[in-house]
């Protein structure tokens, strides 16, 4: 795992779920998947996208890299995920199942995230992949 995440991890932990720094007006969750390859735990930090009620909605974005992020790879692999959620007091630790959103349905929610963090929609006019995935994360 990288410093950044480390350090993003660690911000995470010790604020209840609201890093600050560069996530600071961001929702961030930790999604905990299984390696594909490993069989072992990995944590990795995300902004997501969660209107009310709903389910939390992640981007494979990696910075609209010319390939997916590992941690979809897995999630692909082993869909039965946990993520770690905070209100800035208590973080929750919440099984949740992932599946990947096609089509129109796809097309609106990477929208959404775009028209509220500009740099998803420089993501996607960067990358070389034919579609950054998004994927629905709901509770299980």
């Amino acid at each position: 795992m990288s410093d950044f995440n480390d350090q993003v991890i660690a911000d995470f932990t010790a604020n209840g779920g609201k890093p600050g720094g560069y996530f600071e007006k961001a929702d961030v969750l930790l999604l905990h998947a299984i390696g594909a390859k490993t069989g072992l735990e990995r944590t990795q930090p995300l902004m997501y996208l969660k209107e009310g009620d709903g389910p939390w909605f992640i981007f494979a974005s990696y910075a609209g890299g010319p390939k997916d992020p590992a941690w979809f790879n897995n999630i692909v692999a082993k869909p039965e995920v946990e993520i770690s959620v905070g209100d800035g007091t208590t973080i929750e630790r919440v099984p949740v199942q992932a599946r990947v959103l096609e089509g129109t349905e796809r097309e609106t929610t990477y929208a959404r995230m775009a028209s509220l963090f500009p740099q998803f929609a420089d993501y996607e006019e960067k990358t070389t992949r034919d579609i950054i995935p998004v994927i629905e994360l709901s509770p299980r």
